[in-house]
């Protein structure tokens, strides 16, 4: 009767198997939790927690029930409470109010879920201080959540919430704050008593200001109000002295006020706007700028101090009214990127332009008076001093070692060569260089050695090659944001640079193809401006494929064989600057090419109808 008695306590295998995936949570995982203090059930389509999680604190375990007191590794009530529970990606609607039995959480993770509400329990977890929730359907926040006075992350993002609790506030020690994508209108003045905060998201929203109270958080390393309604910005912005990154992309400012005290800002992001102008006296409280983006603005003129930042690394400025440059930008050794196509450049021709930064910067330093009274032999004297020292890679084909550590940036162009040396690819290497000009060689692929410098580079400049396939590797390159393919014998493009997500720029002229390549072009949504004159076989324009390509600004498709313009191209509204002369269609006539994009745009909208 005993042995029978012990087989009707112990379920069989199976039975316990069954009884674990209908709950979904097997019992070895809550035992490995009451050991860890971490308990991850994330991915497991759940649309509810069983009792036994919220009571894993509280209740004896099964195995407890029968365990020896000499078992060591069976000792449940040396167990350790759980300080981090993961519940992301399941189909939850809803949390238990027993959350309350987990008093030791620190990290509570419920993103990706379908949750309308939080518990008021969750105020009583005065040990969180990690909490997200983003990517549920909650349309306001309790106020219970500013009762956790621990909280330093708080991540509300991708869900419907209108306004922001005023005792958001009350959370002294939040650090990391993200309410991007919702339908907020306005933010509580409360936010000013958050005096930790590092990093503040309140993109994608509805906000058509935002308050003066954020000059207050004093701590403010990184602001992300990009696409909002904002049309003005309150002076008090000004004042935080350890602001880093301001994105203010895609809103309505007409005007940006003087940061005074901004003098840590590196990145200033203020594309897609509506301003006119940019002042000196906004330029000279920007000693550590080192991104300017002020593109898809109307801004017709540069004050002549933007030479004086000489941190400047990137300056884009495409598609305003800029008839020039000041020609001291040219001297900015830091600078690396400028932007400038879709302006109405006058000063500067097109075919410079074309050829990139390096070439822009030489232009506009030939522009400048010498003077008068500079010793001949001064210039003479440095270029000796370089040649004994500071050469590498041979006295014909090197290049100066100083001047690429400096400038980040390696210029081996025009020298008819089909390799770079290696201590040339090592010496690229130590100075993580970004930018890399090998135009106008011999080369017919990527060259042995670029790969050294694969996590560093942003521009690669490969036109007037013999270019007749584009190796693979280039799909590593993660940081690329822009590369020059003009004048090769490409006939395609690898499938493999799909990867590359941040592409901002492609210029790809003289191939010997007759449509556009579908990688990486349609699948770009990143893809800003798209330079294709000159490729001699080009017959078709796929409008759908540009209709894809959200932020493309800039197109150019100047001397192709395009034998008709589709009507539809004209819905591609997000295009600032389009080329089309030079091709064998004869609709639009010249004369409205020459009228301008909006109205090339807006001619082939009135066709579509025909």
């Amino acid at each position: 009767m005993a042995a029978r008695g012990r087989r009707q306590f112990k379920p069989q295998p199976g039975f316990q198997a069954q009884q674990d995936q209908k709950e979904g949570v097997h019992a070895s995982i809550l035992k490995q939790a009451r050991k860890s203090g971490q308990l991850n059930l994330s991915g497991r389509s759940l649309t509810s927690i069983p009792d036994k999680v919220w009571r894993i604190n509280i209740d004896v375990p099964e195995e407890g029930k029968t365990v020896s007191m000499d078992d060591a590794d069976d000792r449940w009530w040396e167990q350790t409470d759980l300080t981090k529970l993961i519940l992301a990606s399941n189909w939850l609607t809803e949390l238990s109010e027993d959350i309350v039995n987990l008093p030791a959480l620190t990290v509570l993770d419920v993103h990706d879920n379908r949750l309308e509400s939080l518990p008021k329990a969750v105020g009583t977890l005065q040990n969180l201080q990690k909490l997200d929730v983003s990517r549920n359907k909650l349309t306001e926040l309790p106020e219970c959540v500013g009762q956790i006075k621990s909280l330093k992350s708080l991540h509300v993002e991708y869900n419907k919430l209108r306004q922001m609790p005023a005792d958001i506030g009350d959370l002294l020690f939040l650090e990391d704050l993200d309410m991007s994508n919702n339908e907020l209108t306005s933010l509580p003045g409360s936010m000013g008593g958050l005096s930790k905060i590092i990093k503040l998201n309140v993109s994608n929203n509805k906000l058509k200001s935002l308050p003066g109270e954020l000059a207050t958080m004093n701590a403010l390393r990184q602001i992300d109000a990009n696409h909002n309604e904002i049309s003005s910005l309150p002076p008090e912005l000004g004042t935080l002295l350890h602001l880093e990154q301001l994105y203010l992309r895609h809103n309505k400012l007409t005007h940006l006020p003087v940061l005074k005290d901004c003098s840590s800002l590196k990145e200033l992001h203020l594309g897609n706007n509506q301003m006119t102008d940019i002042t000196a006296e906004h330029i000279q409280h920007l000693p550590a700028i080192s991104v300017l983006d002020l593109r898809d603005n109307k801004i017709g003129m540069l004050p002549d101090e933007i030479a004086q930042l000489q941190s400047l690394e990137r300056l884009d400025v495409t598609n305003n009214d800029l008839a020039g440059l000041p020609y001291h930008l040219g001297t900015v050794a830091s600078l690396k990127s400028i932007v400038v196509d879709g302006n109405p450049m006058r000063s500067i021709r097109r075919d410079i332009i074309m050829r990139g930064t390096q070439e822009i910067k030489k232009y506009l330093r030939s522009r400048i008076e010498e003077p008068l009274d500079m010793p001949a032999a001064s210039t003479n004297g440095v270029q000796s001093n370089k040649g004994q020292s500071g050469v590498i890679g041979g006295t014909s084909d090197g290049v100066n070692a100083h001047d690429v550590m400096q400038m980040k940036s390696l210029d081996y162009s025009n020298k008819k060569c089909n390799q770079v040396p290696d201590e040339v690819w090592k010496l690229a290497e130590r100075g993580e260089i970004t930018s890399i000009n090998l135009s106008k060689n011999c080369f017919t692929d990527l060259p042995q050695g670029i790969m050294l410098v694969s996590d560093y580079l942003k521009e690669l400049n490969l036109g007037f090659n013999k270019l007749t396939s584009l190796h693979s590797d280039i799909g590593l390159y993660f940081k690329l944001t822009t590369v020059d393919l003009r004048n090769n014998q490409l006939t395609d493009l690898p499938s493999e640079m799909s990867s590359l997500e941040s592409f901002p720029s492609i210029l790809f002229s003289n191939f010997r193809l007759t449509k556009l390549p579908a990688v990486p072009v349609y699948i770009k949504p990143k893809l800003e401006i798209l330079f294709a004159n000159l490729i001699t076989k080009i017959e078709t324009i796929d409008p759908q494929g540009m209709k894809q390509l959200a932020s493309l600004a800039t197109l150019d498709l100047q001397n192709n064989n395009i034998g008709q313009v589709p009507p539809e191209l004209g819905l591609c509204k997000q295009i600032k600057s389009l080329q089309l002369s030079g091709n064998a269609f004869r609709i639009p006539r010249p004369a409205i090419l020459a009228k301008g994009t909006n109205a090339t745009l807006e001619f082939l909208r009135s066709r579509i109808a025909e």
